[in-house]
C-alpha cells in the first residue's frame, strides 16, 4: 500500500472518531447545564468542554466569553476550528474521496451522505434541535464504523483504519478523565458528593458506559471505578487498554505483512503491558492527572511514531 493512501486512511478514521467525540462533549455539557444550580456548582461547564476537546487557546482568540452560544458554534461549526464536528466530517470525506477505491462503498456511502447533509444544519438552532443533530452526528460514525466492520476486507487497508480510530479513541477518553478530574469539581465540593456523583454520571454517559459500569461492577458511581472502568478494563470499548490491545495487534498485522517490526510495535507492546500490570490504587496514589497526562503524552509520541514509520 503506498504511504499516502494508508495516511489518508489512518486520518480518516481519526477524523470521524473526533467528531463523534465532539458531540459526546456537547451532548454531556448540555446535560449538565440543564441540572439545577445546587448540582452543577460554580464552574463554567461550557468553557470544560472547549477544554476537554484541547482547544481552548484557541477558542479564546475567537470568542470573549464561554457560554452556550459560543462554545456550540466553536466545537460544532466553526471552519477555523480544526476539531469541529463540521470540520471533521468535511476532512474525514475529503481523505476518503482522495482513497475512494481503498474502501467498501457503503462507507462511502454513509460519509459522503453525512457530508452533503452537514450543509443543512447550522447555530442557529434551539437546545431540542441542537440534541438531534448531536445524535445524527453519533449515527453517522455508527454508521460509518459499522460498515467498516461489516464490509472491509481484513488487510492492510482495515488495519490502518483501525490504527486511526484506537488512537484517536485513547487519546478522548484520557482527555474526559483529567478535565473532570481538574476542572470539573469545585474545590469546595469533596469527592462522592452529591454534585460529583452527577458529573462522573454523565461521563460514563457521554462514552456509552453507564450500563456496562453497572453489569461489570454492580455498585453506585465512584470516582476510582469509574476510572479502572475507563482505563484498565479490557472489555469496556473505550478504555485505554482496550484501544492499545487493537493498536498492539493490527500494528503486529502490519508487521506481519510487511514483514518489518519498527518502534510502533515495540511502543504499542509496553504500553498494553503496562496497562495488564496496573491497578487503579496505584494511579491514584500516585495521581490520576500525572498518569493520564503522562499517557497523552505517550499516545501522542506513538503517533508520530506510526506517521514516521508508515505514513510519510
Amino acid at each position: 500500500m503506498l504511504s499516502r493512501t494508508a495516511d489518508s486512511l489512518y486520518w480518516l478514521s481519526r477524523y470521524i472518531e473526533r467528531a463523534d467525540f465532539v458531540a459526546r462533549i456537547l451532548d454531556a455539557t448540555t446535560r449538565l447545564v440543564s441540572l439545577p444550580q445546587s448540582y452543577t456548582g460554580e464552574r463554567n461547564e461550557w468553557e470544560c468542554a472547549v477544554a476537554t476537546a484541547g482547544d481552548l487557546d484557541m477558542f479564546r482568540r475567537h470568542y470573549s466569553g464561554a457560554n452556550e452560544e459560543t462554545v456550540r458554534d466553536f466545537l460544532a461549526f466553526n471552519p477555523a476550528n480544526p476539531s469541529s464536528i463540521r470540520n471533521c466530517i468535511e476532512v474525514a470525506r475529503d481523505n476518503a474521496r482522495a482513497v475512494r477505491t481503498a474502501f467498501t462503498t457503503e462507507m462511502w456511502e454513509a460519509l459522503n451522505g453525512a457530508w452533503l447533509e452537514l450543509k443543512s444544519f447550522d447555530n442557529a438552532m434551539s437546545r431540542e434541535e441542537f440534541a438531534r443533530f448531536l445524535d445524527w452526528v453519533k449515527r453517522v460514525v455508527l454508521a460509518f464504523d459499522g460498515a467498516a466492520y461489516r464490509t472491509m476486507l481484513r488487510n492492510d487497508a482495515f488495519w490502518f483504519t483501525r490504527l486511526g480510530s484506537a488512537i484517536e479513541r485513547a487519546d478522548n477518553t484520557a482527555r474526559i478523565l483529567d478535565v473532570k478530574y481538574h476542572l470539573l469539581l469545585p474545590e469546595t465540593e469533596w469527592v462522592g458528593g452529591t454534585l460529583d456523583y452527577f458529573q462522573w454520571t454523565t461521563i460514563l454517559r457521554e462514552v456509552s458506559a453507564l450500563t456496562a459500569y453497572h453489569w461489570v461492577y454492580r455498585d453506585g458511581v465512584k470516582p476510582w471505578l469509574v476510572a479502572d472502568l475507563l482505563i484498565l478494563n479490557p472489555q469496556m470499548p473505550r478504555s485505554l487498554a482496550n484501544c492499545y490491545e487493537i493498536l498492539a495487534r493490527h500494528l503486529a498485522l502490519i508487521a506481519s505483512s510487511y514483514e518489518q517490526d519498527g518502534e510502533g510495535q515495540s511502543i504499542a507492546s509496553a504500553m498494553l503491558e503496562r496497562l495488564s500490570k496496573t491497578k487503579i490504587e496505584r494511579i491514584f496514589d500516585d495521581g490520576l492527572h500525572e498518569f493520564v497526562t503522562e499517557f497523552i503524552a505517550d499516545n501522542n509520541r506513538l503517533g508520530s511514531v506510526i506517521a514516521e514509520q508508515y505514513l510519510s
